[in-house]
């Protein structure tokens, strides 16, 4: 009987133990994690923290007692210290009594996710500083909320821009403060720049971004923070605190038992989801994933992408055959009725990448004018000026943006030109799009620029 241990019971690790079992029916399957919840939506933190719904327990996915209904037995605040490859074993310690065991495995998955990036500042120990990726994490932010009037987001990705919009929608002032020279630096700048302007016009003096500028102290006292120190010398009030600075893979069991680091910092494998030890798989956030577009390695932490390596690597460790090949980076936001999407490569990526981008943006209504929930909606896609093939794009506004780059994914998994993509024939009526919809037309206009470029 095959033995199945899985560090980690948030996306990947879940979904790798649900699959294995249907592959498995007789595989002995056990998860550990130092969480006190398994099998919940990260992701949708924010949205329970705004508001959306009042019981955390919307979030969860399956619960412990389910999963044993499968012969899937779930070890919460248990932690694994040490693994053992040699002898196949894992060292794991119950946070509670402080019990150890060694514990055998046929096969090792590691799904042990990413942990918050915190920068140092001076007195971050103060109360009522948080970051957010687990279910504690969002009960003891939400908590906080009652009496608080002023927050502070370090921080402006998809984290720190979800949770403006929670704080704003409780009734909260709130601070963004951004280390980088634009919000939203995953975006081209000119994008980023674009996104500010829409937030400011949005404001309504409900909060304040702040961009270039870090935090470089906490001050308080006892009852918690008070208020956060700028380096441009500006001091802001805050009895909340959020640090949203991105995230870093877990990684050190891994590296501690000899498995190879890829050259992003998370673990290598292989398509199959198999590490540089033929037993030891990784999937989910610790592990590096490959580039669509070019083949290099990146990483991005998606929890989509966790329940897809999760899949693929029960798959693989209980004997058959399938492959992952890769992400595109899709990613989509929102904040206070504005939404941000990406997919690929952004023009200043493509550039570091050995590209020569050449890109078309154009703001264009969502759908017919006259309908009565019409909206704006800034494309940009971006181009390889050589071969004509395109390698990403960028949507923001307060119309469907969101679909204008899922309409594009396809393209670049199928690395199509931009003379192929013009043909493309999506759906048209006046309550989805513009006839000729405003893809397609920032895809034509990109076709001239390519022209133009290729006779000078």
């Amino acid at each position: 009987m095959t033995k199945i241990v899985i560090i980690g019971g948030v996306a990947a690790g879940t979904k790798c133990a649900a699959k294995s079992r249907r592959l498995l029916p007789d595989a002995e399957i056990d998860i550990y994690t130092e969480d006190t919840h398994v099998s919940y939506s990260a992701c949708g933190l924010p949205y329970y923290i705004e508001g959306n719904f009042e019981n955390y327990k919307m979030l969860l996915v399956r619960t412990p007692e389910e999963f044993a209904k499968d012969k899937i037995y779930v070890h919460l605040r248990h932690k694994v210290s040490k693994i053992l490859p040699e002898s196949k074993k894992i060292l794991v310690e119950n946070l509670d009594n402080k019990d150890a065991a060694l514990i055998d495995y046929d096969k090792l998955v590691i799904a042990t996710g990413a942990r918050p990036r915190v920068p140092y500042i001076k007195n971050s120990t103060l109360k009522n500083i948080f970051t957010l990726r687990t279910i504690e994490d969002g009960i003891k932010i939400k908590e906080k909320l009652s009496t608080s009037r002023q927050a502070v987001i370090i921080g402006s990705g998809y984290i720190g821009v979800e949770m403006l919009e929670a704080f704003v929608k409780q009734n909260l002032h709130a601070a963004v403060i951004e280390q980088a020279p634009h919000f939203m630096p995953a975006f081209d700048s000119d994008m980023s720049d674009l996104i500010l302007e829409q937030m400011n016009s949005i404001s309504g003096g409900r909060f304040q971004i702040i961009t270039n500028t870090v935090v470089t102290e906490f001050s308080g006292d006892e009852d918690g923070v008070h208020s956060v120190k700028l380096s441009n010398g500006t001091e802001i009030e805050a009895d909340i605190v959020l640090i949203s600075a991105g995230v870093i893979p877990n990684v050190e069991l891994a590296k501690d038992c000899g498995l190879t680091i890829g050259q992003t910092g998370a673990i290598f494998v292989n398509k199959d989801m198999r590490t540089s030890n033929a037993d030891i798989y990784a999937c989910g956030d610790c592990a590096e994933k490959t580039s669509l577009i070019d083949g290099t390695k990146i990483w991005i932490p998606l929890g989509s992408t966790a329940n897809k390596e999760g899949r693929i690597a029960a798959i693989n460790l209980c004997g058959g055959e399938e492959y992952f090949d890769g992400v595109l980076g899709s990613t989509v936001t929102r904040c206070l009725g504005f939404t941000a999407s990406m997919s690929g490569f952004t023009e200043r990526k493509a550039m570091l990448n050995g590209f020569t981008p050449i890109s078309a943006t154009v703001t264009k209504n969502d759908k017919v004018g006259y309908m009565p929930d019409v909206n704006n909606i800034t494309l940009k896609i971006v181009a390889d000026a050589k071969s004509g093939r395109l390698l990403g794009g960028q949507a923001i506004g307060s119309g469907d943006a969101d679909k204008r780059i899922n309409a594009l994914t396809g393209a670049l998994l199928a690395k199509l030109t931009v003379n192929e993509f013009v043909r493309n024939d999506l759906t048209y009526a006046p309550p989805f799009s513009t006839t000729i919809d405003p893809l397609l037309n920032a895809a034509e206009i990109l076709k001239e620029k390519l022209q133009n470029s290729n006779t000078l």
